[in-house]
């Protein structure tokens, strides 16, 4: 684990490689799951004030889903807030493009300038995921076998999970804790990388 101001950082966020392949998975991750995405407190209060907004953008399920659900909901196994979903499977704001590709009608809102939040922090900074606890932030690669495309392409194009996932790193953490993480990035790979010590 890497130590930036109150945040532990897993190595495996700089050795892993990782682009999301939609051509491939689909948007899988928006479908696959038990529960929606994770939400802050905070964004569960953007969800109910931009909710008239976005459901032009929605599908009819998802806005059903909204409507009898709530804007948000709470995962039953952990007590989070999360998402609503559409019969227990996609995320009650996913639209589907003519490919089938899932789209977040909330994002589709923002590009269009309706709104002004782009989409749930946790589906923005995937594959990484953040745990608060009492005394620092855990920030870890998350694997899951639906993106083993975004895996196979990352490491094709050969972009470490940390690059892919600058824009929204920044929105979460700001640009002096991201450029932070680049050194440190640069030093781990120049004293531990694995794979240039020949040990992968």
């Amino acid at each position: 684990m890497i130590q930036i101001e109150e945040k532990l950082i897993s190595e495996d966020i700089f050795s892993e490689e990782f682009v999301c392949n939609l051509t491939r998975c689909k948007g899988a991750c928006c479908v696959a799951g038990d529960v929606g995405a994770p939400l802050e407190k905070y964004e569960t209060e953007i969800l109910e004030n931009i909710f008239d907004q976005v459901k032009p953008y929605l599908r009819p399920e998802g806005v059903a889903a909204l409507e009898g659900q709530g804007t948000w909901t709470i995962d039953p196994h952990d007590g989070d807030y999360v998402t609503p979903m559409v019969n227990g499977e996609e995320c009650a704001y996913v639209i589907f493009d003519d490919k089938g590709i899932t789209k977040c009608g909330i994002e589709k809102a923002y590009e269009d300038g309706a709104v002004e939040w782009q989409k749930p922090i946790s589906c923005h900074l995937y594959p990484i995921r953040v745990t608060e606890y009492s005394t620092f932030t855990a920030l870890n690669y998350h694997e899951w076998e639906i993106c083993n495309p975004a895996c196979e392409l990352g490491k094709e194009l050969k972009v470490p999970v940390y690059k892919f996932l600058k824009t929204p790193i920044t929105r979460k953490y700001g640009e002096e804790f991201y450029e932070t993480l680049c050194e440190a990035a640069e030093e781990w790979d120049r004293e531990f990388n694995p794979k240039k010590k020949g040990y992968l």
